[in-house]
């Protein structure tokens, strides 16, 4: 993805997480104090200046009680029931070498919903808290190897294998192998 485009989205994101906060009438630090993120990175993210990290998405989407894909998608038009593999929207954490892509056409409406995502070697995501209570993950690893802890229990997953959980609390994914990995979510809210 161009530098531009991703400039744009995190443009259209900064708008969207403004007009969330305005829509539930809460302050910079009602919002900071509600997420746990720091006021300055709140402004900041919906100023554009920054682009928000895997970690900071997943607390304001817990807050907003949206997924990540819900949040995405409503910075894109209306879309069609087939979005070609050239249109898929693809959101960067620069910061943990997180990629994400938006493999199912967005719809609000509907509970499922698939993910790519792609970790750097090395790379060490954790999240406090789901953005929804109860959420239903399906994790497939397509190529290299994942390490996912959720409720204390560490999950190695290899190529080919699938892990289902429901996501109540932290969770951490975790890539420990040099040639990074590349894996299928599959997520669908209670």
């Amino acid at each position: 993805m161009r530098s531009d485009e991703v400039d744009a989205v995190d443009t259209r994101l900064g708008t969207r997480l403004a007009e969330l906060r305005a829509e539930h009438g809460w302050s910079l630090g009602e919002l900071a104090e509600r997420s746990g993120v720091s006021r300055s990175t709140l402004s900041r993210a919906e100023r554009a200046e920054t682009s928000p990290t895997a970690s900071v998405l997943n607390r304001l989407c817990a807050v907003y009680g949206r997924t990540m894909s819900q949040l995405l998608s409503e910075v894109e038009a209306a879309p069609d029931p087939v979005v070609r593999a050239d249109a898929q929207r693809v959101w960067q954490d620069r910061a943990s070498g997180f990629v994400r892509r938006s493999v199912s056409p967005p719809h609000p409406a509907l509970r499922g919903e698939l993910v790519e995502g792609r970790l750097d070697a090395g790379a060490d995501i954790a999240y406090d808290r789901p953005p929804v209570a109860g959420l239903e993950q399906h994790i497939w690893v397509l190529e290299g190897a994942l390490e996912v802890t959720a409720q204390d229990t560490v999950h190695h997953l290899g190529s080919g294998d699938c892990l289902r959980m429901r996501v109540w609390g932290p969770t951490r994914f975790r890539c420990a192998v040099a040639e990074g990995v590349r894996y299928l979510l599959a997520v669908v809210r209670p």
